[in-house]
């Protein structure tokens, strides 16, 4: 039954600032809230949000309930029906990448998992419906190739790079290009040279998100990316105790001072829970990165325990099975949800762009 135009308007009114979670702009003026349909004491609607936003699906609905019933209480039946909202990625800076968000998954110093982090971040966001690209830009140590299993020499078509396909998961790695056990040794240039490369001649396609795996420390390849596109922001792995809570902190003041957002913390070897007993042994202290978060207020993306299956999943090149295992599938799917409310946040208090006014 259709709605008398007074009565649509009303329901219009109270959803006119619930934000696209991608952009912050208003979901109903993008008509992203639709089919719009009111019989008596029931409103039923589609909500329709983009793949980039996929990982907040359900927080993002039930937030538009809880708007509808808190603005709307006369409605005592609501319903909304799920959609997917197609808007394209645009280029970015001068390597022409379509991708709407680059994040660079970084560490001070090696040894604190940070591979590991970027490639189930990139799955976790993969698994819940977005378009995921995974680029190795630690080219002395490229280690994403065996951490998802995969080899082969990238094909060049047309002059484009073709990414190594993962199961729908495009990669692009050094590892592909040098032989196995030979040493990587480029001086600044051709650094900058091979990332250019990886950005601009890799057919990538249309991406939500294209998850960089970062060299350890603070190197000119931060400088490179916040050079040659307008770079997301960065998400800094380290582990709980003092020494890689020090580097961390360099690694976030590189960031800052090339002009690039840190996104969040991910405090990884957050202790680890013995499996014959089921206590906790913080290994390498606790709670650092927590309140080193806290203190520089960055979000804390998530604490990941040590857990031997993560272990044996990255060596046996399977780490797609951490977004299959039952204990360690939660914690990986919270830290992509948390990136992802985060730029949600970050999208909703800019302010909107100014409308241009059309000239004759």
């Amino acid at each position: 039954m259709a709605a008398d135009s007074s009565t649509l308007e009303r329901v219009q009114t109270a959803l006119a600032d619930f934000p696209d979670p991608e952009t912050g702009r208003s979901a109903l003026k993008l008509e992203q809230i639709r089919d719009i349909e009111i019989n008596g004491e029931e409103l039923s609607l589609t909500l329709a949000l983009t793949s980039h936003s996929a990982a907040i699906r359900e927080d993002v609905r039930a937030a538009l309930e809880q708007s509808i019933r808190q603005q709307l209480p006369e409605y005592q039946q609501v319903t909304i029906q799920d959609a997917i909202h197609e808007r394209p990625a645009t280029a970015l800076g001068q390597v022409a990448l379509t991708a709407k968000s680059v994040i660079a998954v970084a560490s001070g110093k090696g040894g604190v998992g940070k591979s590991t982090i970027a490639c189930s971040l990139a799955v976790a966001l993969k698994a819940v419906g977005s378009k995921v690209g995974l680029m190795d830009a630690d080219v002395y140590g490229p280690s994403i190739p065996h951490l998802m299993g995969v080899d082969g020499k990238p094909e060049i078509v047309d002059k484009k790079i073709t990414p190594i396909d993962a199961d729908g998961l495009p990669i692009m790695s050094m590892g592909f290009l040098v032989p196995p056990g030979e040493a990587v040794v480029w001086r600044g240039p051709m650094l900058h040279g091979a990332i250019l490369q990886f950005l601009r001649d890799t057919r990538w396609g249309d991406l939500d998100y294209l998850i960089i795996d970062m060299p350890p420390g603070t190197g000119d390849i931060a400088l490179t990316l916040s050079q040659s596109l307008p770079l997301t922001g960065a998400v800094v792995v380290c582990t709980p105790q003092d020494v890689a809570l020090i580097d961390a902190v360099k690694a976030i003041a590189m960031f800052q001072k090339v002009n690039i957002d840190v996104l969040g913390m991910v405090e990884n070897m957050s202790g680890f829970i013995c499996p014959d007993c089921n206590s906790q042994h913080d290994i390498f202290g606790s709670g650092g990165a927590e309140a080193q978060a806290d203190t520089m207020k960055i979000p804390l993306l998530a604490k990941i325990p040590i857990h031997i299956p993560i272990r044996s999943h990255g060596d046996s090149g399977k780490t797609v099975a951490n977004l299959q295992e039952e204990t360690c599938q939660p914690w990986f799917e919270s830290m992509a949800r948390n990136l992802v409310q985060h730029l949600a946040t970050a999208a909703a208090a800019e302010p909107p762009q100014p409308q241009l006014p059309i000239l004759n």
